[in-house]
């Protein structure tokens, strides 16, 4: 009967959310003079309208998934790994680097590539863990501020010494890759590639890893109750590096897919500008870290993201509609998060006063 309960809470309290972003973004039309029906049945065809656009946004979800799993194996820990974005930079730039200048055959160079933004994307999340371990940095901290250094180190790289100057674009960015090296398209003239089979098959793994295995169940009970688990002898220090490493490297395999499948070489901003990690983030905070809801949530706020364009091709209504809805999402959600932890923070009080 509890296991019911919680289970319908689960998919109530996402459902919530969505329903105020969809009421908040019906009042902004409204005050902008726009038709609310006509904006978001716009919004779904350019979301959903047909087999391209539908591809379209499984593409732009595909590494939002990756970044919200390698979250929620943070979260699920308890630990805020907020650092995705220069994660993913970093990804990002190691595998486009691999790709260029790794010799070998195609398949060596793009299996090598995608675990070299594997590590450097989980290299830097570790070191961020290792901090908190070593030093007792506050992780939020130290992987917010490790995201400037990864971004500010990638650009500088590709606009002088990695600088692609053989074509007439002024932008800093490397060469392009290879065409034998990029990850093959699912289907023939469709944006969507392998890394969103990639990204779906991960999502069932992680599911499947937390649920049923021992160092999923570590992991599990070190985020509902830290004392506990230290007490049944979970070493924190090796479960938090060993989680900040895979949810690195998950933010790390998001650039790699992203470089491999979508621009075929690193651009300055490539990563930032979209706000792939924090729609990753918003997407594990969404489905409360579940691997298969973060899945469902990264795809829905890609079609908020491609419905927009959508809505602005056909509407007068612009863009950053869809932008509204997402910040009424993260509004709501920010809100639930921290009135949980107010809400343990005074239990542990009270319980401090009653003994």
């Amino acid at each position: 009967m509890l296991k019911g309960k919680w289970q319908l809470s689960t998919w109530i309290q996402p459902l919530l959310a969505i329903a105020i972003g969809l009421l908040g973004g019906a009042i902004a039309i409204a005050l902008i003079g726009g038709s609310i029906s006509d904006t978001y049945a716009q919004m779904w065809k350019g979301a959903f309208g047909n087999f391209y656009f539908f591809t379209n946004t499984l593409t732009r979800a595909t590494p939002l998934i990756l970044v919200g799993l390698g979250v929620s194996i943070a979260f699920r820990s308890g630990f805020f790994n907020m650092g995705s974005e220069g994660q993913m930079i970093l990804g990002a730039l190691s595998s486009a680097l691999i790709a260029l200048y790794l010799p070998g055959p195609a398949i060596l160079k793009l299996v090598m590539a995608i675990i070299g933004g594997i590590v450097a994307g989980g290299v830097w999340s570790a070191f961020a863990g290792w901090l908190d371990v070593r030093f007792r940095m506050n992780l939020i901290i130290t992987t917010l501020l490790l995201n400037y250094i990864a971004a500010l180190f990638a650009g500088y790289l590709v606009a002088y010494p990695l600088k692609d100057k053989t074509g007439s674009a002024a932008l800093a960015q490397t060469m392009m890759v290879d065409k034998s090296v990029w990850l093959p398209k699912l289907f023939q003239g469709m944006s969507i590639h392998a890394g969103f089979i990639i990204a779906i098959g991960l999502a069932v793994l992680l599911y499947v890893f937390i649920k049923y295995t021992v160092a999923g169940y570590e992991i599990r009970m070190l985020g509902h109750n830290p004392l506990f688990a230290g007490y049944g002898g979970v070493n924190r220090g090796k479960v938090m590096l060993a989680s900040m490493f895979a949810s690195g490297g998950f933010a790390g395999l998001a650039g790699a897919v992203e470089v491999l499948g979508m621009q075929y070489r690193y651009t300055d901003g490539m990563i930032s500008n979209p706000g792939f990690a924090w729609s990753g983030i918003m997407a594990t905070l969404l489905s409360g870290a579940h691997p298969l809801g973060t899945a469902l949530a990264a795809i829905l706020l890609a079609a908020l993201q491609t419905g927009g364009m959508g809505v602005e091709r056909n509407t007068s209504i612009p863009l950053e509609i869809s932008s509204v809805i997402q910040s009424l999402l993260i509004l709501f959600v920010t809100a639930k998060f921290s009135y949980t932890i107010w809400k343990r923070r005074k239990g542990g009080k009270a319980d401090a006063a009653s003994s």
